[in-house]
């Protein structure tokens, strides 16, 4: 089965911009519940599953949406919150000499990627990607689909626009969210980690593998 990703940082770590009441909704309640539906559609604990990647990339080509869509948002939240830090901080070595030749200033990569967020219909995500040069890219997806079936590109970090993951902040303000995440939320160094990965400097983040069920009940 799959567990819930811990967090890295305390409930109250990332206040005032995600309040810890909201950060325990959105972790505690909404992602665990992509998890149980996830496991309940798999077939009881201990029957072998593959990596969560794999698993996603199966059941989008198979057009199992309901098994797609639990096994996605699984791994779009626990990226998500992976690439999120208490501190600020500020990109740099190979990334930051990228975002400077794509986009100029940083802010202008702000501003690249609030407007995809912001231009997103509906709910889903906005990520900057990678490829194996070394060129980046922001792609805005639709409700649980990520990067993952598009061959060649790494994602650096990424946005949730779904509601639930600033109305209690931010009722409608989809923009103002967007800003304080870029300003005050990014963890840039797992983004340039994830860059290095895309140039083949190490492996990219993955999923936890399933834990068994024997090996649960013994912990």
């Amino acid at each position: 089965m799959f567990e819930l990703p811990e967090l890295d940082y305390g409930y109250d770590a990332l206040e005032p911009t995600v309040s810890a009441r909201a950060l325990r909704l959105h972790h505690d309640k909404h992602q665990a519940g992509y998890y149980d539906a996830l496991n309940a559609r798999l077939g009881g604990p201990d029957i072998p599953q593959p990596a969560l990647e794999a698993l996603i990339t199966a059941s989008n080509t198979t057009k199992d949406r309901a098994l797609f869509n639990c096994a996605s948002q699984a791994w779009n939240h626990a990226f998500f919150f992976a690439s999120l830090a208490a501190e600020p901080s500020r990109p740099s070595n190979e990334l930051a000499e990228c975002i400077a030749a794509t986009f100029g200033e940083l802010d202008e990569c702000k501003d690249a990627l609030v407007r995809a967020g912001v231009g997103q219909f509906g709910s889903g995500w906005v990520w900057l990607a990678a490829d194996a040069s070394g060129a980046l890219q922001i792609i805005a997806t639709q409700d649980a689909h990520n990067l993952i079936s598009r061959k060649g590109l790494t994602p650096l970090l990424v946005c949730d626009v779904w509601e639930h993951a600033y109305y209690l902040e931010f009722q409608n303000l989809r923009k103002a969210y967007l800003e304080k995440w870029f300003d005050l939320l990014i963890n840039w160094p797992f983004a340039e980690r994830q860059y290095a990965a895309a140039l083949g400097k190490g492996a990219p983040w993955r999923h936890p593998a399933p834990v068994p069920a024997s090996l649960e009940s013994t912990e």
